[in-house]
């Protein structure tokens, strides 16, 4: 590096000259040159290292480890040196010679180099301002951290400066210990974080523009993505109808069907991203109750299951509307006579009082649960797409809670123990095969205590085939300790139900002198249940009071509101002890959607019946809807904590789900849907154009979507439903948080996409 005219080296060469020519001389010179080395070493030294700190800043590329000594030095020497940066960058702009680091300063550099070598700290600084900024940096990662963990980050703009200090200081390292106070001042008014003061000045100075940080550039490409969206119908082969993860033709034709392969989920391996069609003549659902009597033919426009159970009264064709006299195959003369059958056949059923909630397997057009609602019981229904057509789309059509499911090679998406009882009339699922693999499934759904309700026609018929198969359950159910109650007929229906109880205590589990079927490994969670293969086995019941299952709830309707017993010495999903965490979170909601939801949206609740809330977590918001004339579909993503046992216990519903991928049910079954700090989380596993996608395809035209969630967020979901020109009804925001409620509209777009993986061949169908 070249010497600046300003160099002590000069001076001493100067005087070392001196010696040689005369003692006398050296005398003189050295008396003068002492005078004048004194006088100019006392100059303001303040300038001088200012001056040397921004010459530092210029060649922050070139300089080696002494100029990072001086710097450190010139840090201590001024703590207050905020009050003179603007005179610093001043300074830099000008070309004014300064004094170069000295001998002395350049071996106390390379002492503290070969220190920091061997201690494999090399490019560590030791300066105040690094020391002030390393907790600043911890504090900031252990708050995303915390972000995360509660599902509900808040991507202020300030977070994202902060990451793009740390992305630019690993391209361009900083090289002295200036004040971190006014480095942060500065990085909030210019492109580039502090460090390099002379250059920040320079480039913020000549083009602010050709800088960008990530936090921008991700901003601006997600407001492209949204504004460059080109919504599509889609050209599928189910039309209407489509369900994307059981509609999937290229999953479909490669599968076995000895295990109703072809009938389980197999989502594509993109989600669409098109909008599901409506049917020609669509009309807004008729409003409950009368939905259950009658829909509208354009709704749901299948006669096929008029054609075929017409005279069973499931559903007949009347004008412009298909009609549901209330019958069943089993019950011809009405659900609510079968359903009194039921209960005189075996009272300790009390419907509505200890059983509350329960199973209806192969439920046709799901009559029996419609019905049942008259008796406070909630019956989630089931069935698989197609075996009859339309069934399940009927029942939601109508406004009875119903799904499409089978029972095939995986477990159904419920926790274990959590139904007071399941029912099957005549629901053509053959129990007792396969070392009674499916009826093992209902045990592990079905409470401790809890009922099997069968009036299929082995329970009454003499043919051959229908006593192999009493005799086949018969031996089946006493090897799984099932207790036959009772078999009672229904004279006028001309049909017999048989009703089992499941143990609440493992004494005859211990005493079976056969191990078949056998009990489930101590490992095996029965909980578990998303894409859980079957396995032929039964789990151990609770007998302790602080397990759950152990003791039976409390009767409806004081079960909505009971803290279960076995939450104590729990930790709850919000960090208290988790009784105080669920109360918390029942009085919240029911202040939310008195005060803010019933009245303060200008949404008609007479057109809303059927609800999800798309992330439930004690079951809070359906519980606060209780008394009014509906029913909610709880989900509990799968990425959530598994509080779906808490819902049961109260006595609601609900189901595990990957909002990644498509709902089991039929496009446009929905009139309201809640998402509670779901999408901020899911946004980081998905793409929200897909999942505001399939919300489109389960609400019906004219529903509300109600989101709550961080305002980046917020604004995000505003500008998707606004692309689909939906009606935004209500925005509000308060410390970050955001609430949108918005309205879906009859818009379907022109253009058409076709999804390869959703048409069939000639045949398929």
């Amino acid at each position: 590096m070249a010497m600046g005219r300003y160099s002590r080296v000069d001076g001493k060469k100067s005087s070392g000259y001196g010696l040689t020519i005369t003692i006398v001389l050296v005398v003189s010179l050295s008396l003068v040159g002492a005078w004048m080395f004194m006088s100019s070493w006392s100059a303001p030294t303040e300038s001088v290292f200012s001056s040397s700190q921004t010459t530092k800043d210029v060649e922050t590329t070139t300089k080696t480890d002494s100029t990072n000594q001086e710097v450190d030095q010139t840090s201590k020497s001024f703590p207050d040196e905020k009050s003179e940066e603007k005179e610093v960058v001043t300074e830099s702009n000008e070309e004014k010679p300064e004094p170069e680091s000295s001998g002395e300063k350049t071996e106390q550099a390379e002492e503290k180099k070969e220190f920091e070598d061997k201690n494999g700290e090399g490019d560590r600084k030791d300066g105040e301002g690094e020391k002030d900024t390393e907790p600043e940096s911890d504090e900031t990662k252990q708050k995303e951290k915390t972000q995360l963990e509660e599902s509900s980050e808040a991507n202020k703009s300030e977070d994202g400066d902060k990451t793009e200090e740390n992305a630019e200081e690993n391209t361009e390292k900083k090289t002295d210990g200036e004040n971190t106070e006014e480095n942060t001042e500065k990085s909030s008014k210019d492109v580039f974080p502090a460090g390099d003061q002379a250059e920040i000045t320079k480039e913020s100075s000549t083009g602010s523009g050709a800088w960008s940080t990530q936090l921008v550039e991700s901003q601006n490409e997600k407001k492209a993505q949204v504004s460059s969206i080109q919504w599509k119908v889609c050209n599928v082969t189910a039309g209407p109808d489509y369900i994307p993860c059981l509609d999937n033709w290229q999953a479909i034709r490669k599968l076995a069907r000895k295990h109703y392969e072809h009938r389980e989920r197999h989502c594509p391996e993109e989600s669409p991203r098109c909008l599901v069609a409506l049917p020609e003549g669509y009309k807004r659902s008729i409003k409950w109750p009368k939905s259950r009597e009658k829909i509208w033919y354009n709704n749901v426009p299948h006669m096929k299951l008029a054609e075929v159970k017409g005279h069973q009264n499931w559903v007949k064709m009347s004008g412009e509307y298909l009609t549901f006299p209330g019958g069943g195959t089993q019950f011809k003369n009405g659900a609510l006579h079968y359903i009194d059958f039921l209960q005189e056949s075996y009272p300790d059923i009390a419907w509505g009082n200890r059983t509350r909630v329960i199973l209806d397997v192969g439920c046709g057009v799901a009559s029996f649960g419609g019905y049942l609602f008259d008796r406070d019981v909630l019956a989630l229904s089931f069935a698989p797409k197609d075996e009859h057509e339309a069934q399940v789309q009927f029942a939601l059509e109508r406004g009875i809670p119903a799904m499409s499911n089978v029972m095939g090679t995986k477990r159904l998406p419920f926790p274990g123990s959590v139904f007071d009882l399941i029912h099957c009339a005549r629901c053509r699922v053959p129990w007792h095969i396969e070392g009674g693999k499916l009826l093992l499934e209902l045990n592990r759904a079905l409470r401790p205590g809890g009922f099997f309700v069968w009036s299929a026609t082995p329970v009454y018929r003499k043919t051959e085939e229908d006593v192999g198969i009493w005799k086949a359950m018969s031996k089946l159910t006493k090897a799984m300790c099932w207790e036959l109650k009772t078999i009672k007929k229904d004279e006028l229906n001309e049909v017999s139900a048989a009703v089992y109880q499941k143990p609440m205590t493992n004494e005859c589990y211990n005493k079976r002198s056969q191990n078949e079927p056998p009990l489930c490994k101590d490992s095996d969670d029965q909980n578990a249940a998303w894409n859980v293969p079957l396995e032929a086995c039964m789990h151990k019941v609770a007998e302790e009071s602080s397990k759950r299952g152990a003791v039976w709830p409390e009767k409806w309707p004081e079960r909505v509101e009971t803290v279960p017993q076995w939450l104590d010495s729990k930790e709850g999903v919000y960090g208290k002890p988790a009784q105080e965490d669920f109360t918390a979170d029942h009085e919240r909601w029911k202040t939310i959607v008195s005060k803010s939801y019933i009245n303060g949206m200008g949404i008609d609740w007479s057109n809303v019946r059927n609800v999800m809330d798309m992330r439930a977590v004690y079951g809070g918001f359906a519980a606060a809807l209780k008394d009014l004339k509906l029913w909610v579909m709880n989900v509990v993503p799968i990425d959530s904590p598994d509080t779906l046992p808490i819902i049961y216990e109260r006595g609601l519903f609900g189901i595990y789900h990957d909002w990644c991928e498509s709902f089991s049910t039929y496009p446009r079954t929905y009139d309201l849907l809640h998402a509670d700090h779901l999408l901020s989380a899911l946004k980081k596993r998905c793409n929200l154009v897909s999942v505001i996608a399939e919300v489109d395809r389960i609400l019906r035209p004219q529903g509300t979507f109600i989101v709550r969630d961080d305002m980046e967020t917020i604004g995000e979901i505003e500008k998707l439903v606004k692309s689909l020109k939906w009606n935004v009804r209500m925005t509000q925001s308060k410390d970050g948080e955001g609430l949108l409620s918005v309205q879906k509209s009859w818009w379907r777009p022109t253009e058409v996409e076709t999804i390869i993986s959703a048409i069939a061949k000639e045949g398929e169908v």
